[in-house]
């Protein structure tokens, strides 16, 4: 990857990372309720599980792209002003259709679902990612590689494109009158994240809202927002949160009679379904609703798991950095973790984010779970520091130091953790709708 896709997801981590912070900070300073724990911690794991695929990813996507490039591109661009720009402008774009065809077609919105699924609206929902979207989201640019952008500049441009949509999901920030007349806003972007019937499809454009204006999908931000989908979750369980509608969709092929329409119901939109198949759930009337009949998911959590977690997340993020920043290196110069290293990784972080989830629901299993994970990343962060090659002297003391954070972690699962030794109140949150 060029040093200029480096540095754009180099300098986005930080930002995001503090945005966030100061957004919580903000918020738990007015008191205004805009960040639920459970649902940030979720939020936070989820993207944590995200960026680790994410890794396999975007060296699948940059040979996809550089081979198109190199093969059949009809010119070779230049990065300038004028170039760069006009190539954000065609993301955007492209994103547009990607995005408002993943509203309307069972296998993109099972991709994209995941991000819409939180029923609070912060910066932390910004964050709320699918472990599959990706991977569909690049497949709507390979006409820019055949235009003739190189793959690591569109993948640098995607990321700044990604990066200026992170500000939108805010409640925060009001209207701001004369700037969204052509650009996206926080006020746009909390109607596209809404559930009220009118709200339900509409402001599909991530950095310009001209799209939307001109292929009739806009929608002003008039009623209170009521934030989530129609399908929600009910549970903090990232593998839940990133499979649900995938699952959905696979019980209903099953279902249907004809094969037919056991390959076509991935492809139809949604609320369609195989003849012969009842729908999982009925309803009556809109597939929206507003706040007055929302009932949000909350979760009876072990007690003293919010001061843990809130250690284990800052902990989360420093593994995850360590497991997908491919510039780090060891004390001789080669890569930090080998590819096969960053795999079982990535498998200790899965562990993690789904512990995170069953502490929350303060699930029987869940102590085992994070004890064995604690255990892990022990074994882990040992490699980190052996391959770093410190002095002797920091060496013994990182090492203790680890070990003794470890175990002092362990003991404290051990200890409060129980099913007996729970807290909060247990909410079925809304039925599970068969559309968005």
């Amino acid at each position: 990857m060029s040093d200029f896709a480096t540095n754009v997801y180099i300098i986005s981590a930080p930002i995001i990372i503090g945005l966030l912070i100061l957004e919580i900070v903000y918020c738990l300073w007015k008191g205004n309720g805009y960040y639920q724990f459970q649902d940030t911690v979720a939020n936070i794991g989820t993207a944590i599980g995200n960026q680790c695929v994410n890794l396999v990813v975007a060296a699948i996507i940059l040979k996809t792209f550089e081979w198109l490039h190199t093969n059949y591109a009809i010119w070779e661009i230049e990065n300038n002003w004028w170039t760069l720009t006009l190539l954000l402008l065609l993301i955007d774009f492209l994103f547009y259709w990607f995005h408002r065809w993943g509203h309307t077609y069972n296998i993109l919105w099972a991709a994209h679902m995941p991000h819409h699924s939180s029923e609070e609206m912060n910066l932390g929902v910004g964050l709320r990612a699918s472990v599959t979207q990706r991977i569909f989201a690049f497949t709507v640019f390979w006409p820019l590689p055949l235009i003739g952008w190189d793959a690591s500049t569109i993948y640098a441009m995607v990321g700044l494109h990604l990066l200026g949509s992170y500000w939108h999901h805010t409640r925060v920030i009001n209207k701001l009158p004369w700037f969204e007349k052509i650009f996206n806003s926080p006020s746009h972007h909390r109607v596209h994240h809404g559930v009220n019937p009118q709200y339900l499809d509409k402001n599909f454009g991530e950095f310009l809202i001209i799209w939307d204006k001109m292929f009739g999908t806009f929608q002003a931000e008039e009623e209170e927002v009521c934030y989530g989908v129609t399908h929600p979750p009910r549970t903090w369980d990232p593998t839940n949160i990133y499979f649900q509608y995938w699952a959905q969709i696979w019980r209903d092929a099953k279902a249907a009679p004809r094969l037919v329409d056991k390959v076509k119901i991935w492809f139809m939109p949604l609320g369609w379904m195989p003849k012969g198949v009842t729908p999982q759930v009925n309803y009556e009337g809109s597939p929206g609703y507003t706040l007055k009949e929302q009932v949000k998911f909350e979760s009876r959590q072990f007690k003293g798991v919010k001061p843990y977690l809130v250690l284990q997340v800052v902990l989360g993020l420093v593994f995850m950095y360590i497991t997908v920043n491919t510039n780090l290196q060891a004390a001789d110069g080669s890569p930090l973790l080998s590819i096969n290293e960053r795999i079982f990784y990535s498998i200790g972080i899965f562990f993690m984010i789904t512990a995170w989830g069953g502490l929350l629901e303060a699930k029987r299993w869940a102590p085992l779970l994070e004890i064995f994970r604690l255990m892990v990343f022990a074994v882990m962060g040992g490699h980190v520091i052996i391959q770093l090659g410190w002095s002797p002297d920091w060496f013994g003391t990182a090492i203790l130091g680890l070990g003794l954070a470890m175990a002092l972690c362990i003991v404290y699962v051990a200890k409060f953790f129980r099913t007996a030794n729970t807290e909060g109140i247990q909410t079925e949150g809304m039925p599970i709708r068969s559309e968005q």
